[in-house]
């Protein structure tokens, strides 16, 4: 593997390469609360089918800069952050994959920027709109399911606690929400380094609290908003962990609604860390779905 930190959108990003310089493209995005290595499962398997393997720490993350202000991590910065990158490394097209956060922001990059996506694989999120929906309508189960975001709102309390006594909080939200086997205790070790960058564990709740106070703009016939009533053209996989604590399974037939060629495979014993517990199953749909012609 390669690392290398690549100047985008007026942010530096760390970012970790595997594959062949001349393989085909695959941008790999972590969530909540990972960084690259949220992927490691994965990219041995999709650098040796010939790809080239590009995962960043996203910003706010790990090695990558962590912009102060709120309004940095809006998902449109976010989505300008993929397209940038990809351009620095001199892909005008790519295959795109996400998990939890990053894929929201997978979702996003192929709206606001259709032409540069080639396939989208989407890991245990819904369409960002779909979300929304699910919450303004008052879906009481999914409700339950998030009641961190709204916690997250809180000004400096929330990261504050989670980086007590080395990350206590955070450990245990990561171990609980898993199966006994999702995270080995090298994994745990390797968030708790990154979790403790200097203002990290701030910059990466920000990214909830810009969700609220900085949505989409919606102005326009050229608005987010109008895009986003139009589907996706390009195809799109959805993998998804039934056993989810965090989304529930029931957002996926209206995230398809958003896609012109879409479907769904779903893995009854896994948690939203789809790509920890079923690591095997995730690279072989990946490898197969960004080989399909």
């Amino acid at each position: 593997m390669e690392e290398r930190f690549i100047e985008t959108n007026g942010v530096t990003l760390h970012v970790v390469l595997d594959g062949p310089q001349d393989g085909p493209p695959i941008i790999l995005l972590h969530g909540f609360p990972e960084f690259w290595y949220g992927w490691h499962k994965q990219m041995p398997a999709l650098a040796a089918a010939g790809y080239r393997v590009v995962v960043p720490d996203q910003r706010g993350y790990n090695l990558s800069d962590k912009p102060p202000h709120i309004a940095d991590y809006n998902l449109n910065n976010l989505a300008a952050d993929v397209v940038g990158l990809a351009s620095a490394l001199g892909h005008e097209r790519f295959f795109l994959a996400g998990h939890d956060w990053g894929a929201a922001v997978a979702w996003w990059t192929a709206t606001v920027h259709p032409q540069r996506v080639k396939k989208l694989a989407i890991l245990n999120v819904p369409y960002p709109t779909a979300m929304a929906r699910a919450v303004r309508k008052g879906n009481l189960r999914q409700l339950l399911k998030s009641w961190y975001i709204f916690y997250f709102q809180v000004p400096w309390l929330p990261e504050w606690l989670a980086t007590l006594g080395n990350a206590a909080v955070a450990t245990r939200m990561v171990r609980s929400s898993g199966l006994p086997t999702t995270f080995s205790d090298e994994d745990i070790a390797r968030y708790q380094e990154a979790w403790a960058r200097p203002n990290a564990m701030r910059s990466m709740i920000h990214w909830y609290r810009a969700m609220f106070r900085y949505p989409p703009n919606v102005t326009g016939e050229a608005g987010d908003i109008a895009r986003a009533k139009r589907k996706l053209p390009m195809p799109v996989l959805i993998l998804w962990g039934e056993r989810d604590q965090f989304i529930e399974k029931a957002l996926i037939e209206p995230s398809l609604a958003h896609c012109a060629i879409g479907r769904a495979v779903t893995f009854p014993n896994a948690t939203h860390w789809l790509q920890h517990d079923e690591a095997e199953a995730v690279n072989r749909h990946l490898i197969d779905f960004f080989a399909e012609p």
